[in-house]
């Protein structure tokens, strides 16, 4: 059967099983996007090309799919690299099409000219600039391949419009063999002997933690997990990567640790004397200064990825493998002990922690009663909330509320940027999650700030039908930034101030085809929730008017110790 590049490129992504795709159309993709009419392929088409690649995103951090978007050459390409970015930095399955100028003209300076496979080798597992229309199945196949295999993470595929246009005898790869990827090969089972240590070392804590990372998710390790904790009692804190990998209504659940951790999860890691880390990587969120953190931990470290182990913490017994098969195997090894106890007595452990827990709970002033405080806000909303709500946040002080106040009781219903701390991620990530399990409710909780880089993509969600909720926590600033120079550049507030009016969200709200809702006082969030929730035919945009000078305790000061950790001004007298 004989193809053209174009035809073939799009059938190849059917053979994947892709049911969306998120793009926008320019000259050199344009030969690819005359087959779409005739695919079963439902094509979104997005405002700006940022939005193709947080919705792809949005798309496969709630449905455990990678998520294609398609771009043009040149700016189309450009415009993408920061969701590329994103997705490579929290491991996110992610394949991206670029269109490329016919093959005669790379390198001329051509109009739209881009040598996007350079600009983004350090940014993706792998790229490929096709050549050779022939080459096209082979490399779709092998894209998908490397995306959704070992430790996933973003691809991007080259395609000069010449090559679009080639016909190709159409074939599909059979085998993995078939995808010319010499010395790639993941590895997932974790040694036997390693693993065997590992359960010695866990059978000889008196003060371990389980530190659970997105890995965990990557891994739909979520039911292991539950089974290693019930196994063993040891208490588990879940970075905000995994937030949702184990209940946080589970007895055993600490919360999530880190720069605005809870204090019990930040303080239980810098105590232990063992950390069983699962599929995290130290991120130095998590960490505060190296050198001072958890200095009579022993080191359990299970990654997929061998890079990880030792790169910042060397471990004691490090795994390289796939969470689900190592734990799975972990809970082997501790069957084999027989009778002998798989842990020590950790009553006295416990008996500390739920100290902790009662000292220093997550907490907020409601000062007067009379501005509306965004920790409500995040309350509200999570209680009203109907089960397994996906919840998608931007970046800031409302990320990291979302975080602490919700509680992520399922796996996959927590979408955020992690390391790359992308600004305008929350909007279009909520329309790929929504797209991707349109059974679900999706609330984003956003800054104002966040909102105004990528609020466009609210046309797209109206143009679509897409009913996203999106929850603005409208403190009038660049809420983060804010704290940063109130608690140490002396209250000097440079750059940071937006307008509580400017823009007019609700009527910026219904300009894009949604229904605004204002929220001024604390009386008037609960019913704007309530009307947001009844609506599901467009999506809704609520601005909740908040605290303006609010701020997210705790907090590890950046570079500090965890042992510096500061809580909230009235608990400040307890430690």
């Amino acid at each position: 059967m004989k193809l053209t590049g174009a035809q073939a490129l799009i059938k190849s992504l059917e053979m994947q099983g892709v049911d969306v795709m998120f793009g926008l159309p320019g000259g050199a993709i344009l030969p690819v996007y005359d087959p779409i009419i005739d695919s079963s392929i439902r094509h979104i088409l997005v405002r700006h090309e940022q939005g193709a690649g947080h919705m792809a995103e949005g798309y496969a951090m709630a449905t455990g799919r990678p998520g294609v978007a398609m771009v043009t050459s040149g700016p189309g390409a450009t415009n993408i690299v920061t969701p590329l970015a994103n997705a490579y930095m929290d491991s996110t399955p992610l394949i991206v099409v670029s269109g490329q100028v016919a093959t005669p003209s790379i390198g001329t300076d051509a109009f739209q000219e881009c040598d996007i496979t350079g600009v983004t080798m350090g940014i993706t597992k792998h790229n490929w600039l096709i050549k050779d229309v022939a080459d096209i199945p082979r490399v779709v196949a092998a894209a998908f391949h490397v995306a959704t295999t070992g430790r996933p993470g973003p691809v991007l595929v080259d395609l000069p419009k010449d090559i679009s246009n080639q016909p190709m005898e159409w074939y599909w790869p059979e085998t993995i063999d078939d995808l010319d990827l010499p010395g790639y090969h993941p590895v997932t089972l974790g040694d036997p002997v390693l693993v065997g240590q590992a359960a010695e070392l866990i059978a000889s804590a008196h003060r371990p933690v389980l530190y659970v990372g997105g890995g965990v998710l990557k891994a739909r390790a979520a039911e292991a997990l539950r089974a290693l904790a019930d196994r063993t009692g040891i208490p588990v804190v879940t970075t905000l990567m995994a937030r949702g990998a184990f209940p946080d209504s589970h007895p055993q659940a600490l919360g999530m640790p880190g720069m605005h951790g809870h204090y019990t999860a930040v303080t239980a890691m810098q105590r232990s004397d063992l950390l069983i880390n699962l599929g995290a990587r130290f991120d130095d969120r998590v960490t505060g200064n190296v050198r001072t953190f958890a200095p009579e931990a022993k080191v359990i470290h299970v990654d997929i990825d061998p890079a990880e182990l030792g790169k910042v913490r060397m471990p004691d017994v490090g795994i390289a493998g796939d969470c689900r098969q190592v734990i799975e195997e972990l809970l082997l090894a501790m069957d084999a002990h027989g009778d002998a106890p798989v842990v020590q007595d950790l009553e006295p452990w416990w008996h500390q922690i739920r100290q902790w827990q009662e000292r220093f709970p997550l907490h907020y002033s409601d000062d007067d009663g009379r501005a509306i405080k965004p920790q409500s806000v995040v309350e509200q909303l999570r209680d009203a909330a109907p089960p397994d709500t996906i919840v998608v946040a931007g970046v800031g002080q409302h990320q990291m509320w979302a975080s602490q106040f919700w509680t992520f009781d399922s796996p996959y219903t927590w979408v955020n940027s992690g390391g790359a701390g992308t600004m305008g991620f929350a909007v279009p990530a909520s329309i790929g999650a929504k797209v991707g399990r349109p059974d679900r409710t999706v609330w984003a909780i956003d800054g104002d700030g966040c909102f105004q880089m990528t609020a466009q993509e609210l046309v797209t969600a109206s143009a679509e039908q897409i009913p996203v909720k999106i929850a603005i926590l409208n403190n009038a600033y660049l809420g983060m930034v804010r704290q940063w120079q109130e608690m140490f550049y002396e209250e000097r507030y440079s750059e940071v101030y937006l307008s509580p009016d400017l823009p007019d969200y609700v009527k910026w709200a219904e300009a894009m085809g949604c229904v605004g809702i204002r929220a001024e006082t604390p009386e008037d969030v609960g019913p704007a929730i309530e009307k947001a929730n009844s609506i599901d035919d467009r999506p809704v945009v609520v601005d909740f008017r908040t605290d303006a000078f609010e701020k997210v305790f705790p907090m590890v000061p950046a570079g500090a110790s965890n042992d510096d950790i500061v809580v909230h001004p009235d608990q400040a007298a307890q430690r």
